[in-house]
This record gives structure tokens, C-alpha cells and sequence, in this order.
């Protein structure tokens, strides 16, 4: 009888991922891999087809490059980092992905659990004692919607199925897996791995609901006398801000976006109201919310009992959210696109004449406040500002009319967001991609990972100064030059976190900080040249003071991105 033929964990790790359909394992790997490396080599010499391993100088680059290729394909792939120190320096952004609702499945090696050689891949290094802590998943526990370790080889194919079905299905999010090094190192008979397809193991997605609580959705929108919405991360979906769209002229809707992840409808759209719902809900009787976390700030806003709302939602419980607050009439878990489609539905079905133009009469009806909101983000875009201190709006009114309506445009501005959202004009889903959670420094690798999944499109990243010491520069643009990676990268310097002091200003408006302007949030030394450290990688770099330079650096910027070379400009916001 003949010996069965064997290979390593590795082999069928390898094998799973390439069976899922990973395009890309975005990597900071070290010695708890080397069966891996291993294996791709071999591989390679083989010509065996499997997922594109790219290596990052840093993890946190490496998991917001997921964050980004997720974010604009809907499909996670795998991060690969090394143990624990690894996964506590990819933490951040798992934070940043579960709270965006972005699958990806980070991958963790763990120090051996042998130590005197009984088995391959026993203990070999002083690392290996200090890097096994009692519970590495703790250090990401918080943000995973599943964890595990893997045991055998034997399974290595079933346990990645499991977690990628875990994390595509709705709401979508990120998991966790580790993995021994004896177990990648472990010889398996062949005949003892199977397969695991997706038709039998795959994810579950979100869809529609029942025609009587489609048909009450309709009735409420069909007699609403102002009706208004609410999102946030609706536009993850390109046919979701579609169907938003058209649910919204057809019933006359005024669509809100509250701090937004994506966008969510056109600004070219009439049904646009903004991003400030607050004002609309005094007058509204109807309401929709709609795959949104947090419509508004009740510090903020006078609530209207009289509306009746309805939340459409991939989430609409926030599991995750110890406290959330916001009330409710009707509360549905389904996916907005397949909702707001079946509604639509009905109502061209049953609505008359005289509905269409009673709704025809309300959206008019908004073209005066429109107009207003429109010359008031005009007129902030026609103050330059002056040498030190540019306008934010003035300088992102020059990149709008630079870029093209399908360029991708990743805003980490924070306190300028206003400005980004405004003036840099999009009406093309997943063409705006910006934060959902907490963790700053995420726009770097968000922007690779987007032009990445992208190539013929441009991808500007508008991040303050702050946010940019956070990304770990060096990372973004040192895997920019290797992967053949042009982003464009605009600085916001103001010389430190102006959240930080507005933050204090809210709550101690005359405080002994206001009156001493010490809020413990300057980071501005004598030189700042941001540009300098992506030159260091081979990207072009530029620093503007004057306004009346703005549009000549901006130009040479994306002259030297289109031609394959990411860029940098550094702009002179003034000091906070």
C-alpha cells in the first residue's frame, strides 16, 4: 500500500484562502509564518496560482489597506500579522472596520506551545516566551464578530470558510484567527482535507421584509405632508443610493446625511437637504432612518414627538452600542436597497395624479433653502484666507474643481470635515469614504487599499495634521512606491488637534484653558515638512502658505500622480 500523499498546514491554509477568492493577505509577517513562507515559495516555483501577499512596513497600514479595498468592493480579505504585537498594533483599525461595518478576516501567528522540539516548530527563539500572553484575542475581542484558533491542518479549510461567512454576512465585520506554528508546520494526509463551498457554507445576507410592513411604509410616506431621512452608511451599497434616490423624488423625501461613512445620495440630487437634520425635524411628520448610527446629537436638537419614524437598518438594534437613544416607531433589520425598492414599488402602484403632484409642489418647494445653503458654501470657498493660514474651504473648492465626478476621495479631516464635504462636490456612490470610528490615522491606508482595488481612478486623501502623524507615514508611502501605488495626499496643518480644544471649549466655554489658549494640543515644532517624509519614499512633495498658490500646487500634485508618482501637499491651514 503506498504512503498517502501529505503537505503541511500551511499548504491547505494556503489552498483555503485561495478557494475563498482572496485577491490579497495585506502582511507584516515574522517567525511565527515560516512554514508559510515556506510554502509560498514552493509554491511559486510551482506556479501554483494564490492570493497576492503585500507587505506593509506597518500594521496599521496593512489593515486600513483592507479597510479601503473592503469599503469600495464590499469583499474582505485577509491581514496577516505577527502575534501579539501584531494584532495590538492592527487593534486601532479593527475598531475602525467594526464600526464601519467593513469584513475582513485578520490573521494572527501564535508563539509555538512546544519548547524542547517535540514537534516541527517548537521554540526556538527568546521571542517565543515573551510574545504568548495569556489571551491574545483580548486584544481585539472588542471588535470581532468571531474568533478562533486554529487546531489541525486537518480543518484549516472549514475554519476559513467559517470566518469569512462570518464576516460577509450582515451587518458585515471583522474576525479574528490564530494560528500555532506547530499546526502550520504539521504534516496531513491529503485525503483527509475537504472542501468547503459557499453554496452550502456561505454567508447570509440581509434582505427585503413582509408586504404588510412594506405596505405600511408606503402608507405613512404616501400621506406625510414633510417627510425626511436620515443616513449614514447606506451608500456602502451602490444600488442602495439608487434606490434612495428614487424612493426620494418619487415621495418627495429630503434626504440628510449625519457625519457620513459613504455617500449616501447625490449633491446634485434635489432631494439633498445636507448634513444637519436638526432644523428639518421641527417641521417633518415622517421619518426615515436608514443604516445609520447617529442621526443627530441630542445634546443639540429639540426632539418633535410628533414624528413617526421608521429605522431600516443592516443594524438597527446596535448590538454593539452599550447605550444608543434614539426612538422609534417601527424598527427593521433588512437591507435598505431591497426595502427602499419594494416600497417604491408600491407606491407607483397605488399613488395617483394628485399625489405626484402634491410631491412635485414639496420639492419645490426646497429649491429657495437649497439655493441658500448653496451660496453659503460658495461664498466660505471665495475667501482665500490669507499666507500661514488658508482656507480650508478656499483650498478644498480648488481640489472639487481639479478632480474628476469618479475620483474617490477619503476624508480624514475631522474638524474640517465641513469643508471636505462641501466644496469637494460628489455624486457617484463610493466615491466618499471616510471614518466611522474613533481611531485617527486610517486615511493612508484606506487610500491604498482603495486605488489598489481601483488603479484607473485617482484617490485623494484629505487628512489633518494630526490624523497624519497617526498613519504611520513612512508605511503608507514606502508601500506606495513598492506597489506601484499613486495616491494623492493633502495635509490640513494647523499645527496640532483642533477637536481637542473645541472639545474643552464645549464643555468649559470661559474655562481657565479658553482663557490662557493652553489646551494641551499643539504638536508644532519649527519645522513641519510634512511633504518631506513621502519624498523620503519617492513620492513628490510640496508645501503651499499662499493662497494664490493653491491651484498651481494642486495641479503639479495630480500631474505627478497621473504619471504613477504619489504626491503629497502640505498646506498651511494656520496654528490653532
Amino acid at each position: 500500500m503506498s504512503n498517502p500523499e501529505t503537505h503541511t498546514g500551511a499548504h491547505y491554509f494556503l489552498e483555503g484562502l485561495t478557494e475563498l477568492g482572496t485577491d490579497y493577505v495585506f502582511s507584516n509577517l515574522g517567525t511565527d509564518h515560516v512554514s508559510l513562507i515556506e510554502e509560498l515559495a514552493r509554491w511559486d516555483a510551482e506556479g501554483r496560482p494564490h492570493p497576492g501577499f503585500l507587505l506593509c512596513p506597518h500594521e496599521n497600514v496593512a489593515i486600513h489597506m483592507a479597510a479601503g479595498y473592503a469599503a469600495v468592493t464590499g469583499r474582505g480579505q485577509a491581514v496577516m500579522v505577527h502575534v501579539d504585537a501584531g494584532t495590538a498594533n492592527s487593534a486601532m483599525g479593527m475598531h475602525n472596520m467594526f464600526r464601519g461595518r467593513l469584513p475582513v478576516m485578520l490573521i494572527a501567528g501564535k508563539a509555538p506551545f512546544t519548547l524542547r522540539g517535540e514537534l516541527p516548530g517548537s521554540r526556538d527563539n527568546y521571542v517565543h516566551f515573551v510574545q504568548d500572553p495569556f489571551d491574545i484575542a483580548s486584544l481585539v475581542r472588542p471588535y470581532v464578530k468571531w474568533e478562533y484558533s486554529l487546531p489541525s491542518g486537518v480543518i484549516a479549510k472549514e475554519v476559513l470558510r467559517r470566518g469569512h461567512s462570518m464576516m460577509q454576512s450582515d451587518p458585515p465585520g471583522p474576525v479574528y484567527l490564530t494560528l500555532p506554528r506547530e499546526v502550520l508546520a504539521e504534516s496531513v494526509a491529503a485525503d483527509q482535507v475537504k472542501a468547503y463551498g459557499s453554496e452550502r457554507y456561505g454567508a447570509v445576507l440581509a434582505g427585503g421584509i413582509d408586504e404588510v410592513r412594506a405596505q405600511a411604509i408606503a402608507d405613512q410616506l404616501m400621506n406625510a405632508s414633510q417627510p425626511i431621512a436620515v443616513t449614514s452608511y447606506l451608500g456602502r451599497k451602490a444600488d442602495a443610493v439608487a434606490a434612495l434616490e428614487d424612493l426620494a423624488l418619487l415621495c418627495g423625501v429630503q434626504v440628510f446625511e449625519f457625519s457620513p461613512s459613504h455617500l449616501c445620495i447625490s449633491r446634485n440630487s434635489p432631494c439633498f437637504g445636507g448634513f444637519d437634520a436638526s432644523k428639518a425635524l421641527a417641521g417633518a411628520d415622517v421619518g426615515l432612518m436608514l443604516d445609520v448610527d447617529v442621526p443627530w446629537l441630542p445634546k443639540y436638537v429639540q426632539e418633535n414627538t410628533a414624528i413617526r419614524w421608521t429605522h431600516v437598518d443592516v443594524d438597527t438594534i446596535k448590538k454593539d452600542f452599550p447605550m444608543w437613544g434614539f426612538a422609534t416607531d417601527t424598527r427593521v433589520q433588512a437591507d435598505c436597497a431591497t426595502v427602499l425598492r419594494q416600497v417604491a414599488g408600491i407606491v407607483r402602484a397605488q399613488a395617483d395624479a394628485a399625489f405626484h403632484q402634491k410631491v412635485a409642489k414639496r420639492i419645490a418647494g426646497w429649491s429657495a433653502a437649497t439655493e441658500e445653503r448653496k451660496a453659503g458654501v460658495a461664498r466660505a470657498a471665495e475667501n482665500p484666507g490669507k499666507p500661514g493660514a488658508i482656507s480650508p474651504a478656499y483650498l478644498c473648492a480648488a481640489l472639487g474643481a481639479a478632480i474628476a465626478p469618479e475620483d474617490i476621495v477619503i476624508n480624514e479631516a475631522i474638524r474640517n470635515s465641513p469643508a471636505v464635504l462641501n466644496q469637494i462636490p460628489r455624486s457617484q456612490p463610493l466615491t466618499l469614504l471616510c471614518g466611522a470610528g474613533g481611531g485617527l490615522g486610517y486615511s493612508g491606508g484606506m487610500a491604498l487599499g482603495a486605488k489598489l482595488a481601483n488603479p484607473k481612478k485617482r484617490v485623494l486623501q484629505v487628512v489633518g495634521d494630526g490624523g497624519f502623524h497617526f498613519s504611520t507615514p513612512t508605511s503608507v508611502y514606502a508601500t506606495a512606491q513598492r506597489y506601484g501605488l499613486p495616491i494623492f495626499t493633502v495635509v490640513l496643518d494647523n499645527g496640532g488637534w483642533q477637536a481637542v480644544k473645541e472639545a474643552v471649549l464645549r464643555v468649559y466655554p470661559d474655562g481657565s484653558a479658553a482663557q490662557t489658549n493652553e489646551f494641551q494640543a499643539r504638536l508644532q515644532g519649527q519645522d513641519r515638512h510634512f511633504e518631506q517624509v513621502a519624498q523620503a519614499f519617492g513620492a513628490y512633495g510640496e508645501c503651499v502658505s499662499d493662497p494664490g498658490q493653491v491651484e498651481a500646487a494642486i495641479a503639479r500634485c495630480l500631474k505627478a500622480v497621473d504619471a504613477g508618482q504619489a504626491a503629497v501637499l502640505n498646506v498651511q491651514i494656520g496654528l490653532q
